[in-house]
């Protein structure tokens, strides 16, 4: 396969529509790609240097093994040690807590030079440029994916999403339309994390919608064969962009119409 490098990344992206100046968030597999020369970093910067100084480059960082093991996260530990999980598993530190299964671009990316982290124990993102403060910051326990999250943030800004070699099950967006969504299954669950207060350890328990994306997929295919969704070939694999308020507002009907 083809050798790909920053160049032909950038290309890519400015093929697809991303352009100076963008709100965009996005999800990646760097492996799909295929060989980069320069692998995470090389992805890294070909998007900063597509969206410019002006523009604002969002990510998934979750650290979803902050969660309570009875939720299953902990599949390799033996039950009679979830009390010591709970006891013992570090508070969330958004400098060095690492990326659990985000991907090696977002794994770099949260640590990378003006980028900011939000506060989320288990569902944070990290941002860079224009916007990164004001979508991070003030990331309530409580609302994962809604109005005040980053997410909906970001579709107040009328972001872009981003899909390189992933599908919509990795659509971080479309939990935006679930909130927004009424349909009779939903609800809410409690979830535990360990965090930080007041100088302290606790493990902290917090209500939130439950996350579902099993339907995600099915909802990411009705939206292609509706909406404009810009495509482009990158090494072993394709770039999706497309309006994420577009995507949002679609899902809402879908869910609404579809989901028990």
């Amino acid at each position: 396969m083809k050798t790909v490098i920053r160049q032909d990344i950038t290309d890519a992206l400015r093929n697809a529509g991303l352009g100076s100046g963008d709100p965009v968030i996005v999800h990646t597999s760097l492996k799909k790609i295929g060989y980069v020369c320069g692998g995470a970093q090389a992805v890294i910067e070909a998007l900063i240097e597509a969206v410019g100084e002006e523009g604002t480059i969002l990510m998934p960082t979750q650290s979803w093994k902050n969660l309570d093991p009875e939720t299953g996260v902990h599949w390799d530990a033996d039950e009679a040690d979830w009390d010591k999980i709970r006891d013992n598993w570090p508070a969330y530190d958004k400098a060095i807590t690492p990326t659990n299964t985000m991907g090696a671009v977002a794994e770099m990316f949260r640590s990378w030079p003006g980028a900011v982290r939000s506060g989320h124990p288990a569902r944070s993102v990290a941002a860079w440029g224009k916007n990164a403060s004001y979508l991070t910051e003030n990331h309530d326990l409580s609302d994962i994916f809604g109005d005040n999250s980053p997410i909906g943030k970001l579709y107040e800004l009328d972001g872009k999403v981003l899909l390189i070699g992933v599908d919509h099950d990795k659509n971080t967006s479309i939990h935006l339309a679930d909130v927004r969504a009424e349909y009779p299954g939903k609800h809410t669950c409690i979830e535990h994390s360990a965090v930080m207060e007041n100088g302290e350890r606790v493990w902290k328990a917090y209500e939130t919608l439950y996350v579902d994306g099993e339907d995600f997929i099915d909802i990411g295919t009705a939206f292609e064969t509706e909406h404009s969704v810009n495509r482009v070939k990158l090494g072993g694999t394709e770039i999706k962009l497309m309006k994420q308020r577009e995507l949002v507002d679609f899902a809402v009907e879908w869910i609404e119409k579809y989901r028990k």
